[in-house]
């Protein structure tokens, strides 16, 4: 099997498919004093987006349920290796809701080319 300029691939891969290896999406929720941090990383996209959306919305309805005190929501996203329109619409359905119930919201640790499509996008004033 041949690769870019030639190059055989010794180890059996297609050189021009290694990037089509998926980084499968996972989900932690950690609970500190009144905040839930989700740690997301692999990749956000149509395929996974929903997980990441009802995780949130679940969250979320939790949060609107609170009596004493605010709960606040923090998405973690320093893991993410990948993120579609999917997964930034997952974000701002999420900001949404959590903007309709006065719950904080927040995403962190947005690699950098994440940031960058936050900030073409507009959305870096509403997520970060």
């Amino acid at each position: 099997m041949y690769g870019k300029g030639g190059v055989r691939a010794t180890d059996g891969t297609n050189p021009a498919l290694e990037r089509t290896r998926m980084d499968p999406l996972h989900l932690t929720t950690s609970r500190d004093d009144g905040t839930v941090t989700v740690s997301v990383s692999g990749e956000l996209d149509i395929a996974t987006a929903e997980v990441l959306r009802g995780r949130l919305a679940r969250l979320l309805r939790e949060a609107g349920h609170v009596r004493n005190g605010t709960l606040s929501l923090v998405v973690e996203v320093s893991g993410l290796s990948f993120i579609d329109a999917a997964g930034l619409g997952a974000l701002v359905s999420a900001q949404n809701q959590a903007m309709s119930q006065d719950t904080p919201l927040r995403v962190t640790g947005a690699p950098p080319s994440m940031r960058r499509l936050l900030r073409i996008t507009g959305l870096d004033a509403h997520l970060t």
